[in-house]
């Protein structure tokens, strides 16, 4: 079906198949996690009626799904003559990583049935090795840190722009209200002349011309845009890199009506002309 991406993550336990969903969903995938591949036709069937709503879909399918799991082949050969394109991305990692990583985490491989980790991982490569051959990607993850995996993912199948995978919202607040507990990074902007002293600016908030034009014409304030912009010029990249997803930024005034509300959409309208997808919240104005 065109217009759909449908990826199927599999492979080995222990290889890092969480991760990669976590992963996913960040790239805005629908998400569903040990599906029997017996229902994948189906679910592929009620993707595509969806009216373009769902149309980037991820699935884990591997051995949890014990007995159900021998249908994987016949179910995606159901998927190739109802025309529905699907890509395999296969995670695995050599036997003495695995067996580490089980130890580390405590937990009993699903084909170990009397509790050795090493018969357990034989088994599974057995029973995968025909899902292998069909994967479009394999991913060996033995030498990959989370954020490595992360990155091979984002290279993969992300379906956006380098600048446009990170969202950042702008939220602007008052100081007295509390901060924001979500935030990132806190911009503390009361240092900035106060239209709340001006008797006709006082009962208006930043989202205004007049307040706005108060606030922005004062020296200090064209200094700190300055600077604020070469910051964000120069750290936003590196969370793009790093594969962070979303970043809050909070501009704090005293009341959060005037100064903050004003630079929030300032940072708004710049960090938009830099390619960035932006939401820009004001907290406390009612």
């Amino acid at each position: 079906m065109s217009g759909i991406r449908f990826v199927i993550i599999t492979g080995l336990s222990g290889a890092g198949k969480s991760e990669a969903m976590k992963c996913f969903e960040d790239l805005g995938y629908f998400c569903v996690d040990n599906l029997p591949p017996v229902l994948i036709p189906k679910f592929a069937e009620l993707c595509a009626q969806s009216g373009g709503r769902i149309n980037r879909i991820a699935l884990v399918v591997d051995i949890r799904g014990g007995s159900f799991f021998d249908d994987v082949s016949e179910s995606l050969e159901t998927l190739e003559e109802t025309g529905f394109s699907y890509e395999i991305l296969y995670l695995e990692a050599e036997d003495e990583v695995l067996v580490r990583r089980f130890k580390e985490s405590r937990r009993r491989h699903p084909l170990s049935a009397s509790g050795g980790v090493l018969e357990g991982i034989r088994l599974e490569r057995e029973r995968l090795e025909e899902l292998r051959g069909k994967a479009t990607q394999i991913v060996d993850t033995s030498a990959l840190t989370a954020r490595e995996l992360r990155e091979t993912i984002i290279n993969h199948f992300s379906y956006l722009p380098e600048q446009e995978r990170l969202l950042i919202t702008v939220v602007s607040f008052g100081f007295k209200n509390g901060l924001p507990l979500d935030a990132d990074l806190v911009f503390d902007v009361r240092f900035l002349p106060n239209p709340h002293y001006v008797e006709s600016l006082r009962a208006l908030n930043g989202n205004t011309e007049e307040v706005a034009n108060y606030v922005l014409k004062w020296p200090v304030t064209t200094r700190f845009l300055s600077k604020l912009y070469d910051l964000m010029e120069f750290l936003i990249p590196y969370y793009v890199q790093e594969g962070k997803t979303s970043l809050l930024l909070g501009i704090g005034c005293t009341g959060g009506q005037h100064r903050s509300v004003t630079i929030a959409n300032r940072l708004g309208d710049f960090l938009r002309t830099k390619g960035y997808r932006v939401v820009v919240d004001h907290r406390d104005i009612k």
